[in-house]
């Protein structure tokens, strides 16, 4: 009979209970006839391992597997990652060294430990399933040898192996799959997938990050071939069945280079106020349940922007083509026709399957120039057949943002980039995307269908994909009053914040130093949109009711609305509704909620390589920025082209530095102080276009204002 040197352990320490128990008094106990010293410690080797018993000072004690935290890795950089509760979302900052080799996507148990952050503080006790095996990273040469650097994993060179016989050389960009982990990040081995080419262009560093995220523009050969046989179905065989919106004043406005149109406008006076109509290409049409154009849309949940380019959720055929609502051409579309009344309130609304032909292709700039006034003969000419809509339109629009700003939703301004792209592939600017009228016109419009959507959804009881937006956690609530009391700005808050609190606090420190500090500290405190089965509302919007509804051809929640909306209004019964799709709407919810996440960080990614390669050119060079954030390290200052970089305490001066971690960074040697909100002139010392990172140092005011 084998001796179960588990139980025996196990038993031994629960007699003891919090008293520890020496690694001599656990053999002794464990030591019978035939006693296996080996196997012993390899069982009390495993233990520790999977988190079974802890070894502490005085020796080992069973873990409270109650004070053990399911998580799942989300992050990881150099030295440090964060793991996200997979039951309360909470993340929890790990250092390195206690992160058991941990990879993204792993699922781990933590144990709580104290921290000085802003997030709770832990240790990977266990990782109970492997979940990721892919990093990008740098080729380097170590003694002759080549190594890959991994970005965010170590900060070690890694050996691997090169199975597909590629071509490296040092400086590669290169995409690594790890063959065999260690009880360290840095003692992992690994064997290079892909070389993306240079890691001094960002086009290459942008490829890694799309590959290692499974990105690609191209499509599976069944999934072209079904987009080529929906993409030839002839629209006039569905004109018939369907509401004729072809002599109606319908058009679009989106940007100069959009290709993919999927929403269309139309505005007429009533005797009671207004009737909107946006007009969503009826993507549901053609992208049937379970095909492979829905099942690859499913697995990629959302279009991806980085740049000048876009990796689509649907095929070009579709999302350039027959959904496209291109101008004068007849487009099948789902309408939502609302009722306003004069204060902008909706009266009433329906939905309908219908047909359109779009007057004209507008662009943003241009409509903002005819609502400016700027009537030039070639913009008359093109707009002839809305021109008079266009008063009309800017009529509604002011109502519907003057009711917003009634209801208290935060007016949040954010630094948002646009990337001058040269024909090389190379960033050669960077600039503020600034929005005009029309752009807000067109959301404020968008927000209208999205609430009908939503309502529609819930008076019929249907089973639905909801955009929600919780309140503030307490946790981040006490962080923002933290942040307030810091900067001087006189506002209370209570145990909750409703939207009002936050558009007030933007409202006071507009046209200030911290301004746009605060916009980021207030964004930064409010819980993360996402998508749900149920609806819970959206605190940013102020608004109970909410969906998306007027994008599915780049968002994959858009598309499973338009499906069941679509099934209801054909007359299947809200009943037969929920057991087709109960479960679906659950799995698109979760599934669109980490592709959306998943967008976000490439694009945020890609765009830091792109924006350290456009100030990789500027090097010496000095500028103006502000403080926008400050760590025990340094702390970081914004350009106005929306550039960021780190000023690091090497480059301050000797002395001891020591920040709060949100509001000042203050040399306890000499007393001075550098606050968030603060102007300071900077000049660049490096840009490293692989890591996405630009470093300054600080530059003497008189030497910025001689240049």
């Amino acid at each position: 009979m084998k001796t179960d040197y588990r139980k025996m352990i196990y038993e031994k320490l629960k007699r003891s209970g919090k008293k520890p128990v020496t690694f001599k008094e656990l053999t002794k106990a464990c030591r019978k006839k035939k006693f296996d010293f080996e196997k012993f410690v390899q069982t009390v080797d495993k233990m520790k391992e999977d988190g079974s018993i802890s070894e502490g000072k005085y020796g080992f004690t069973l873990t409270d597997m109650k004070k053990l935290k399911k998580c799942e890795v989300t992050r990881l950089h150099k030295s440090f990652g964060f793991v996200k509760n997979v039951y309360t979302g909470e993340e929890i900052f790990i250092p390195g060294k206690r992160l058991m080799g941990a990879m993204p996507k792993d699922t781990v148990l933590v144990r709580i430990t104290e921290g000085s952050g802003e997030s709770p503080e832990g240790e990977v006790v266990r990782i109970v399933s492997e979940g990721f095996n892919r990093f990008t990273g740098e080729i380097v040469s170590e003694f002759g040898k080549l190594k890959i650097v991994p970005d965010t994993l170590s900060k070690y060179a890694l050996a691997f192996d090169n199975p597909f016989m590629l071509e490296l050389h040092e400086g590669d960009k290169a995409v690594a799959e790890i063959t065999e982990r260690g009880e360290r990040h840095s003692e992992y081995r690994c064997s290079i997938v892909s070389c993306c080419g240079s890691s001094l262009k960002a086009a290459s560093c942008a490829m890694s990050v799309l590959e290692l995220y499974g990105l690609t523009p191209v499509f599976p050969a069944e999934v072209i071939f079904e987009a080529k046989s929906v993409s030839e179905q002839k629209v006039s065989a569905e004109i018939s069945k369907r509401l004729d919106l072809r002599d109606k004043p319908v058009f679009t406005i989106d940007g100069a280079d959009t290709k993919d149109i999927d929403d269309a406008i139309s505005v007429e006076k009533t005797n009671d106020g207004y009737l909107l109509g946006v007009h969503i290409a009826d993507v549901s049409h053609y992208v049937k349940p379970k095909s492979a154009l829905d099942n690859e849309a499913f697995k990629r949940g959302t279009s991806v922007y980085y740049a000048n380019r876009v990796i689509p959720m649907l095929p070009k055929e579709l999302s350039n083509g027959i959904c496209s609502l291109n101008p004068q051409e007849d487009r099948l579309a789902f309408s939502c026709l609302c009722d306003l009344d004069r204060d902008g309130n909706i009266t009433s609304y329906r939905f309908a399957k219908s047909v359109i032909r779009s007057r004209v292709k507008g662009v943003y700039s241009e409509i903002n120039d005819l609502l400016d006034g700027y009537n030039s003969k070639e913009s008359c000419e093109k707009y002839a057949d809305v021109l008079e809509c266009l008063p009309l339109m800017k009529e509604l629009a002011d109502i519907l943002a003057r009711k917003k700003l009634a209801r208290g939703a935060p007016q949040l301004e954010t630094a948002e980039s646009k990337l001058i792209i040269d024909e090389r592939d190379v960033c050669v600017g960077v600039v503020p995307r600034k929005r005009g009228y029309s752009e807000e016109m067109i959301e404020d419009f968008m927000l209208t269908a999205n609430e009908c959507a939503a309502r529609f959804g819930l008076e019929n009881g249907l089973p639905f994909v909801y955009r929600v937006h919780e309140p503030p956690s307490p946790e981040k609530l006490e962080g923002l009053k933290e942040i307030l009391a810091k900067l001087d700005v006189q506002y209370v808050l209570g145990d909750s914040a409703k939207p009002a609190d936050m558009a007030e606090i933007l409202k006071r420190t507009k046209g200030t130093d911290i301004e746009m500090i605060m916009n980021s500290v207030v964004l930064r405190s409010m819980s993360k949109a996402r998508y749900d089965s149920e609806p819970l509302g959206h605190f940013g919007l102020v608004l109970d009711d909410y969906a998306h509804f007027t994008s599915p051809i780049r968002r994959y929640p858009d598309l499973a609305i338009h499906r069941i909306m679509s099934d209801f209004l054909e007359g299947v019964s809200a009943e037969e509704c929920r057991t087709r799709f109960n479960k679906f709407v659950y799995a698109a919810a979760k599934q669109s909620s980490e592709t959306e996440l998943t967008a976000m960080q490439v694009e945020r990614s890609c765009e830091d390589c792109y924006k350290a390669e456009y100030m990789s050119g500027k090097t010496g060079e000095i500028f103006t920025g502000r403080i926008t954030s400050v760590t025990d390290f340094g702390m970081f200052v914004q350009l106005p082209d929306t550039c960021e970089g780190l000023v690091h305490t090497d480059s301050l001066g000797e002395g001891y530095y020591e920040s709060d971690g949100m509001t000042y960074l203050k040399n306890f040697s000499t007393g001075d102080e550098y606050r968030v909100g603060d102007e300071i002139a900077v000049r660049v010392i490096n840009a490293n276009v692989n890591s996405g990172k630009i470093d300054f140092e600080p530059a003497e005011r008189d030497l910025y204002e001689g240049l």
